[in-house]
């Protein structure tokens, strides 16, 4: 599933080519929005909260999406090829003068109106990504459950939005934290709160998203994508396991069992 700073970066290359263009032409290819025409409307901004993309238009309407796990916005020139994927996993077509905007594979794409848009965001943490990140909420929300482990609990999106498997990682590395710890253990939540934070704004231009400061291939991360491999600290092997509060809702995790011990001590 794309991190917040993946969709931080499609909304502001859709909004810099759309944003206050008329759209031409609208092409919905889900069943919900099958009728649907916003030809005439005006593109005022595109924005990202968390891992959802709000496309604000004119007449207060919104058009809400999220990438799950493999959707997608791609932006073409008129007439040019479409590369995104086969046709049939388009879902929606966005036309201005210069741009088209195609949305492949986006499980979720509906309309509200944009004076309702809590109804589809309201739920979520604060974005590590806004100017104006709430710290003190983050770390209230994620206390909220003391039990649950720190691994669960930060990919939890209504505790703080936009993280995904792979800060998970690599902020808990770089803290010394194993994703087992029960909430109430983890020594300083401040701490991984703030990492987490700075490790996205470093990399929200990045699609890269490289967390050691190399931008080499292959040495992008400290233990995300790395099960097996030596820790670049310690040379203990990187370990990884499946954690999640349910069956279904499962996501791997990596971890360094030296560096992040399951016991706090002291």
């Amino acid at each position: 599933m794309p991190e917040g700073d993946t969709v931080w970066r499609a909304c502001k290359r859709l909004d810099q080519a759309l944003g206050g263009q008329e759209l031409i032409g609208t092409d919905f290819r889900v069943p919900t929005l099958a009728t649907t025409d916003l030809s005439g409307r005006t593109v005022i901004e595109v924005v990202a909260r968390g891992k959802h993309l709000l496309m604000r238009l004119s007449g207060g309407l919104t058009v809400h999406s999220h990438f799950r796990m493999d959707g997608s916005w791609h932006l073409y020139r008129p007439g040019e090829q479409w590369r995104g994927g086969p046709t049939h996993q388009v879902r929606a077509v966005l036309e201005t003068a210069p741009w088209t905007a195609v949305g492949y594979r986006l499980p979720v794409l509906d309309l509200v109106a944009t004076d309702a848009e809590a109804t589809v965001v309201g739920h979520l943490g604060p974005d590590l990504l806004s100017p104006g990140f709430d710290r003190d909420q983050a770390i209230a929300k994620l206390q909220a459950e003391p039990d649950r482990t720190i691994g669960e609990a930060l990919l939890d999106q209504r505790c703080i939005a936009g993280m995904g498997t792979v800060y998970r990682a690599e902020t808990l590395f770089l803290a010394g934290v194993s994703p087992f710890l029960a909430v109430s253990e983890v020594p300083n939540l401040g701490k991984i709160v703030d990492l987490a934070r700075r490790l996205m704004l470093a990399n929200r231009e990045n699609p890269l998203q490289v967390t050691t400061g190399i931008s080499r291939r292959g040495q992008h991360h400290w233990a995300y994508g790395r099960a097996g491999q030596p820790c670049r600290r310690c040379r203990t092997h990187i370990q990884t396991a499946m954690q999640g509060p349910s069956p279904d809702r499962l996501r791997v995790v990596y971890w360094c069992p030296h560096c992040q011990p399951e016991r706090t001590t002291g």
